[in-house]
């Protein structure tokens, strides 16, 4: 496969963009690491991929707009996705304060879309959400996701997001709230979900 402009690299994965048959689209590659065993690498890496895989098939099939993946080559450790059109919603939330609360409000129904699935997206920042000229939220890099997942994981996503506000949107940090209140008027369990965010706090507080 020949590789195009990069797109992102980062501590795990690499991503470029690519063609295949006859779509842009992206493809991911977790490239071997020197400083691990060359078994125990393959395998992490394979594992990994393969978790990425299914985590974002499974958040797709219950309703939350993801790639759609095309091809997975787990030998070479690589995923080719689709090219999902749009900006990265951190970029849209800097470049344009004034749709601030309006695009909150997707966040917080599309998190609580993939909550109500029993999905963890596991790195939870307005990096990784794309706004498609379609007005669709996205969501990318389930890397870190995770399916079947409990209140307590829940509650570490939505304390990352609003982590990611406090420190990547200070200017606007007062649109969490929206999200907020879109996600606990979208998701059944979403008060035990901000209960447990007010106990990680807590956590963080005191150790």
């Amino acid at each position: 496969m020949e590789y195009g402009e990069v797109l992102a690299v980062g501590a795990e994965a690499e991503v470029y963009e690519t063609e295949f048959i006859g779509r842009r689209a992206v493809c991911k590659v977790r490239p071997p690491k020197a400083y691990r065993h060359p078994d125990l690498d393959s395998r992490l890496r394979a594992s990994r991929t393969r978790n990425e895989v299914r985590v974002t098939k499974d958040a797709r099939g219950s309703g939350v707009r993801t790639p759609v993946i095309y091809d997975v080559d787990l030998g070479g450790c690589r995923i080719t996705m689709e090219y999902v059109r749009g900006r990265k919603v951190r970029d849209v939330l800097d470049d344009a304060p004034g749709m601030a609360h309006r695009v909150c409000r997707m966040i917080g129904r599309t998190v609580a879309g993939l909550h109500g699935a029993g999905i963890c997206h596991g790195d939870l920042t307005t990096s990784n959400m794309i706004l498609t000229p379609d007005d669709e939220m996205c969501l990318i890099d389930f890397s870190l996701g995770a399916t079947r997942v409990d209140i307590e994981e829940m509650g570490v996503d939505m304390h990352l997001l609003e982590r990611a506000f406090a420190s990547s949107h200070s200017e606007i940090a007062d649109a969490y709230g929206s999200v907020v209140d879109s996600y606990m008027g979208s998701m059944e369990d979403a008060h035990a979900v901000m209960d447990r965010v007010d106990d990680i706090k807590s956590r963080g507080r005191y150790t």
